[in-house]
């Protein structure tokens, strides 16, 4: 098949940082260009449009993919575009205002009510029924994730969890014992003292923290009531926390600051949704806090020394729990809604596809593939493969339901509120009343 330019195709390996940065600007362009109606049409044949976020790693296997299913499907052509995941959450929200999502698009766990709600994701349904899309090899708990008031409005690519990546080799230095399964919140704590109380400094000369601030992150927050038999949401229109419970939590974490166990505020401010961005990856502390897929990111940059450890636990319960890592859906607007459907099987069943992605959005939901890559992983994502073993062995609980409309902004609100307190413009009480009040009137 003779075919121009596709967009976002091929992508070489690079430093992560640079191709981001280029991603971070090409998608601008990438995802506006999309023309989301999917109606376009190369040479009489079908043109389809598809958008995920992740790495430079991610993107290079994924277009494999395509090129696989372009050559087993004569006829249809694959626009692909990727972005960074703040980058891309803007731009697919904007498309999704206008009604102009694409064919085919990886989404989050949390963006599933707010799509799907508002009718911008297309009933699979159909295509699962007559057995376009196949299902027989996934977890049926973990298909629900993509349910959205009784419809099938996604399904799982992955599942994954979280957890901390940490330099090995610096928690020896600080004879800081190897983190397992069922630490504590306190072990953590401990672990950033005596990792700081060593001295060391980052790359420009400040002080090298033990501990990446997690008092700005959503999910470790989560988690942290998770420990404590709390919720995030308690339904669609309410959160399922106290203003109490928030303002302890930032109480904790303003005061590892204050002591220097966690990295300062100006550091905690520039985490993002890549590991170069973060304390750890920048040289500055000895832990992050992430999900298993990205956890991939860190060893090319830092080394061998940089493992995977579970979330702590607040006196062995575990808050972690599997989720989709993300999922993949089809706009409403698709004029090809049947291929739409035969490339998501192709990414999810196609055995040649699951070897080609190995582990890159963490472990498969087909649990076959998921099975059958486990067998060749080496390195870092054998590391990730291993992990999810490990933790489910240990036991979590299912995941909650899909978070309500309304927490993509939230999760935005949650950082930019707790940097008012780790920059001292307000008590960390006046910022958990704030952030509480606002999440009132966004899920009203």
């Amino acid at each position: 098949m003779t075919r121009g330019p596709v967009p976002g195709r091929p992508v070489r390996r690079r430093r992560a940082a640079t191709l981001l940065a280029a991603a971070g600007t090409a998608c601008a362009l990438l995802l506006s260009g999309c023309s989301g109606s999917g109606a376009g049409s190369a040479g009489g044949g079908i043109t389809l449009t598809f958008t995920w976020w992740g790495n430079d790693d991610r993107a290079e296997r994924t277009n494999r993919v395509v090129d696989l299913f372009e050559k087993r499907h004569p006829g249809i052509t694959v626009r692909t575009s990727f972005a960074s995941y703040d980058t891309y959450v803007q731009k697919l929200a904007t498309q999704a205002a206008g009604g102009d999502l694409p064919d085919v698009a990886q989404l989050d766990y949390r963006q599933i009510s707010q799509y799907a709600g508002s009718g911008t994701l297309l009933d699979l349904g159909p295509y699962l029924r007559n057995g376009t899309i196949r299902t027989a090899d996934f977890d049926p708990d973990l298909t629900r994730t993509g349910v959205y008031d009784g419809t099938q409005s996604a399904l799982p690519m992955s599942v994954g969890t979280t957890g901390f990546a940490y330099d090995a080799a610096v928690f020896r230095k600080a004879h800081v014992p190897t983190p397992r399964p069922g630490w504590t919140w306190g072990d953590w704590a401990e672990a950033g003292r005596r990792i700081s109380a060593l001295g060391l400094k980052g790359p420009d000369g400040r002080a090298y923290t033990g501990l990446g601030d997690v008092g700005g992150t959503e999910d470790a927050f989560e988690e942290w009531l998770r420990g404590q038999d709390k919720k995030l949401y308690a339904s669609g229109h309410e959160v399922g926390f106290t203003t109490g419970d928030l303002t302890r939590f930032w109480t904790w974490t303003d005061k590892l600051r204050r002591e220097g166990v966690v990295s300062q505020a100006k550091d905690t401010a520039q985490i993002g949704s890549v590991a170069e961005d973060s304390p750890l990856g920048r040289g500055l502390a000895a832990t992050d806090f992430n999900w298993d897929a990205p956890f991939l990111a860190y060893p090319p940059m830092l080394g061998d020394s940089i493992h995977f450890a579970p979330v702590p636990s607040i006196n062995g319960r575990l808050g972690q729990y599997f989720k989709p890592s993300m999922l993949i859906g089809i706009g409403s607007r698709s004029a090809h809604p049947k291929q739409a459907a035969e490339l998501i099987d192709f990414i999810l069943n196609e055995p040649d596809s699951g070897r080609i992605l190995g582990v890159s959005r963490s472990t498969p939901a087909n649990r076959k593939i998921a099975e059958s890559v486990g067998g060749t992983l080496e390195g870092p994502e054998k590391e990730v493969y291993d992990y999810g073993r490990k933790i489910a062995a240990y036991g979590t609980d299912p995941p909650p339901a899909a978070p309500p409309r309304g927490d993509v902004v939230l999760q935005v609100s949650f950082t930019r509120t707790y940097q008012q307190v780790i920059f001292e413009r307000q008590s960390p009480a006046q910022a958990a009343a704030e952030f509480v009040a606002e999440a009132g009137r966004e899920l009203r």
